[in-house]
């Protein structure tokens, strides 16, 4: 018979009252510019950091944010006894303050008595701010904090495995150490672990932008998963999860960044595995071991922390080799049996090149736990990945640069902008079929606009006049990402609205407008189109792709760091 444990309210209603009612800079999330400052140094720290790291400095460490959590969130309870928590933060080369807001917002936002520790895992920076002075500012101000120091680069693998380690806190959550959480965001994740020890849950993750450190809400959840290229993308909800917006629900993989897990779970299939370098792949490998090993993976609702995704950044790679694939690879072999091949299929020749390691070990682990076939995973867990992204891809109708025929040879251009931000016209690559990086997109098979390099499609969400065109993560369900090529016209035609893609060709923008069959700056062409695929554009049903609403469309939206 199980023992009867009451609800508790955990919100600390004096401290939301002070929180909201705080004024300043970057105070309740808002926007924020540094006036009369040295331009030149601020960008070259915005560089060095992948956000503005000279704003930051200037912003509370404990800054108030806006309460962007449904309204029911405000009043749930939770059960009055939740375990107590070890929260680990791997860096490396962080903005010092950046840090320091990640863990007073962590503090202030959290029951006290639930907080067992804080971990700062120190992924040997080069960076002076980060010994003596971080240590220093740690011991005096910042309580239930230490940190480990690594002697050489690890990775965030590594840093997250030595942390849980040695942690003493009945469930570890990792974060990454750029982030602010919303109010009462930890009861809400840790109780489905103490309802069922085996469940990982995961907080939705809300968005601090790199340029101002605006803080805004993401979207409200969607169900994680993979495409056959191995990059992180996601599905709608359900029917049965939209019922109730409150209520946590049941995701294929995590993003990998934010999640709560039980220490005994976490170290019963033995963490991560220890040969995964730096990063990359370490999402999949723990989604599959806990789905296939006995456990369930939840997005709480209720539970919300924002992330910085950072911009563009002068960075080198850690390692003198793709480590990335070999990590791909070490999981796709241990976990995935047969539909691992859907994986090299896309790139044949270097999963052929690559050797994974000894795997020796992982196998006995999935032998060990009697873990189930990925097959299960594919039919029980993540059933409609094959509707988004069939196993065999169909062709893609054109690729390559996207010119304007307006003149002036300018293409559309990522100008090197991350998510949530607008892309523009440049001076087009000599080879239109094979452009600059930055040119490099695709109208897919599933009506989207990508581009090449990165999980990132043309949205539009306004319905204005002069529609502003932004990336965003590719959803694969048309709405606000829908686009289709009219070979007869030359127009890209978005949306439900059937308006059309315009080139400003004097201030190098595009937008969206009204069709209009006398405006030349309506016309582009691709570098390459599949002639064939597009005359059968309007009869491409059989792969379920469907248009949604503006509100659905959002929730599936999602970009990953």
């Amino acid at each position: 018979m199980k023992r009867f444990i009451p609800l508790k309210d955990w919100n600390d209603d004096q401290a939301y009252k002070e929180a909201l009612g705080r004024r300043g800079l970057g105070e309740l999330g808002q926007p924020a510019r540094l006036k009369n400052v040295d331009k030149k140094l601020e960008e070259k720290l915005s560089r060095e950091y992948g956000y503005n790291a000279m704003l930051s400095d200037r912003i509370s460490l404990n800054r108030s944010v806006p309460d962007i959590r449904h309204v029911r969130c405000r009043r749930q309870k939770y059960l009055s006894q939740l375990p107590d928590v070890s929260i680990i933060l791997p860096f490396f080369d962080e903005h010092l303050s950046v840090i320091l807001r990640s863990c007073f917002t962590i503090l202030s936002r959290s029951p006290p008595e639930l907080i067992k520790e804080i971990i700062l895992v120190d992924d040997a920076s080069t960076k002076v701010d980060l010994g003596d002075k971080l240590e220093e500012y740690i011991a005096d101000h910042v309580p239930k904090t230490r940190i480990i120091r690594l002697k050489r680069r690890s990775g965030l693998i590594v840093a997250r495995l030595v942390g849980a380690k040695q942690a003493t806190g009945e469930v570890l959550i990792f974060f990454d150490a750029h982030i602010e959480p919303n109010y009462n965001w930890l009861p809400p994740l840790i109780e489905p672990i103490a309802k069922n020890p085996k469940t990982c849950v995961c907080p939705l993750i809300d968005v601090i932008s790199h340029e101002d450190f605006a803080y805004s809400a993401q979207d409200e959840g969607g169900r994680g998963a993979f495409d056959w290229n191995f990059k992180y993308t996601r599905l709608p909800l359900l029917p049965e999860d939209l019922k109730d917006p409150i209520k946590p629900f049941r995701s294929p993989i995590m993003t990998g960044g934010l999640f709560a897990i039980g220490r005994e779970f976490f170290w019963d299939f033995e963490g991560y595995d220890e040969m995964l370098d730096i990063w990359g792949g370490e999402q999949f490998e723990i989604s599959f071991k806990i789905w296939m090993c006995g456990g369930e993976m939840l997005d709480a609702p209720c539970s919300r922390v924002a992330h910085i995704f950072r911009g563009p950044r002068d960075s080198s790679s850690p390692r003198g080799h793709d480590f990335l694939h070999v990590n791909l690879k070490r999981v796709a072999e241990v976990w995935m049996d047969e539909y691992k091949e859907y994986i090299y299929m896309r790139d044949p020749e270097l999963y052929a090149s690559i050797d994974p390691g000894d795997l020796t070990k992982q196998k006995a682990i999935r032998e060990r736990l009697q873990c189930k076939s990925f097959k299960w995973f594919m039919e029980t867990v993540a059933f409609d990945i094959p509707q988004y992204y069939p196993l065999v891809d169909p062709p893609d109708y054109a690729s390559g640069a996207l010119r304007s025929l307006a003149g002036a040879n300018l293409c559309l251009d990522t100008l090197n902008h991350g998510l949530n931000e607008e892309v523009g016209l440049f001076p087009c690559s000599p080879n239109l079929v094979r452009p600059h990086e930055t040119q490099y997109w695709f109208l897919s098979w599933h009506k989207d606009l990508r581009w090449k390099y990165m999980q990132y499609c043309l949205d539009v969400a306004d319905k204005g006049r002069n529609s502003p065109v932004v990336l965003f993560m590719c959803h694969g369900q048309g709405g606000n990402q829908y686009w289709e090529y009219n070979m007869e016209r030359k127009w890209l035609i978005h949306g439900n609205e059937r308006r059309c893609l315009e080139a400003d060709i004097v201030n190098f923008k595009v937008f969206v407008n009204r069709c209009d069959v006398k405006n030349k700056r309506m016309q582009w062409s691709f570098g390459f189109t599949n002639q064939t695929a597009l005359l059968d554009f309007e009869s491409n049903k059989k792969f379920g792709i469907r248009l949604h609403t503006d509100e659905q469309d959002r929730r599936v939206n999602f970009p990953v760091n």
